[in-house]
């Protein structure tokens, strides 16, 4: 299936291409050297509508997936299969389906952490990285669950919360739609919680994480016919799928201990919302990137920006995402 970019820069193409999951559905523009997009939870290929058309027009093939257990991608039953050395080979097999021998990979949410750990695992395929929102910090020190389960004190913390099959889905499949607008709204610069609110990030005991999001008023990026997309997603998949990413975290913790500590030496972009929690959080491994990430090209941080980065300062980001493949060596854009 195809559509005409509104800009006229050519065609969004959807396809479905093989891989380890089964399938993998996708959407690719432009021609040019490889760039492929990761999307994060709970998301699809469409967190990248405003790239791909800036993408194809500067030269490039941009190619934003849909993880598997998203959109029309494969949802394998199997828990382990939703590890992170499982999503890695996906996005090898992606490359390779499209005629491809290597790619610049760029990530939003976990697609950063999946977009990281495809350039370290496999760096004779991943030639550079782009990681959005979510700094790179190395695999190291106790396993994930140890260090989330001693967040919050008194309150659980939304990755332990996402833990338990079934509980985050009981909370989210009576109103899918409502909850993403709750949750899309918590991350937004322009509609999260005051500072002295209750962090949405946490769980009090026996309550959910809806019981924190703000009122009914959408954020800017987001308007009604965008909601309806996402939420159509949902409905159709389930949200099963994508919580299984966190409910991996351990597994990964193990299948990559020979990565312990590990820099990521490929160029590399990281550009995070300074009202973004993952920003705050992880100040430490953003300061730390002369020791992690030493082929960093260029890191930002954009005042008054949310977690959603790439759709709620879109030209910001695509500036500064077309700046940085323009001086990766190896990857001159496709001119006419």
């Amino acid at each position: 299936m195809t559509q005409q970019a509104a800009d006229g820069t050519g065609t969004a193409t959807h396809r479905l291409v093989p891989t380890p999951a089964g399938r993998i559905h996708l959407v690719e523009q432009g021609v040019g050297p490889l760039v492929l997009l990761v999307h994060g939870f709970p998301e699809s290929w469409y967190s990248w509508r405003h790239q791909l058309p800036v993408l194809a027009a500067a030269g490039y093939r941009a190619v934003a997936v849909d993880i598997r257990g998203y959109g029309r991608s494969s949802k394998p039953g199997d828990l382990a299969a939703y590890r992170m050395l499982e999503l890695v080979e996906d996005n090898v097999a992606v490359v390779h389906a499209l005629g491809e021998r290597s790619a610049v990979v760029v990530g939003h949410d976990w697609g950063a952490n999946i977009a990281a750990n495809s350039a370290l695992v496999r760096p004779d395929v991943f030639t550079a990285v782009g990681l959005l929102s979510v700094p790179y910090a190395p695999r190291g020190g106790p396993r994930p669950s140890e260090i989330f389960a001693g967040m919050g004190g008194e309150e659980e913390f939304y990755v332990s919360y996402f833990q338990q099959p079934g509980r985050a889905e009981a909370e989210i499949e009576p109103d899918v739609r409502g909850w993403l607008a709750g949750f899309y709204a918590a991350l937004s610069a322009e509609t999260m919680p005051q500072p002295d609110a209750p962090d949405p990030h946490f769980v009090s005991r026996g309550g959910t994480l809806r019981d924190r999001f703000p009122g009914r008023a959408l954020p800017g990026w987001l308007g009604e016919r965008e909601l309806d997309f996402y939420a159509g997603e949902f409905e159709r998949s389930g949200l099963t799928g994508a919580l299984n990413r966190y409910r991996n975290m351990d597994r990964d913790w193990a299948d990559l201990a020979a990565f312990d500590g590990a820099p990521l030496t490929q160029p590399s972009l990281f550009v995070g919302g300074a009202l973004d929690a993952s920003t705050t959080w992880l100040a430490d491994a953003i300061k730390a990137y002369p020791e992690t990430l030493p082929g960093l090209v260029s890191s930002h941080i954009l005042d008054g920006c949310g977690h959603w980065i790439q759709q709620e300062h879109p030209a910001e980001v695509n500036r500064l995402l077309t700046d940085w493949l323009a001086a990766l060596p190896g990857t001159a854009p496709s001119r006419p």
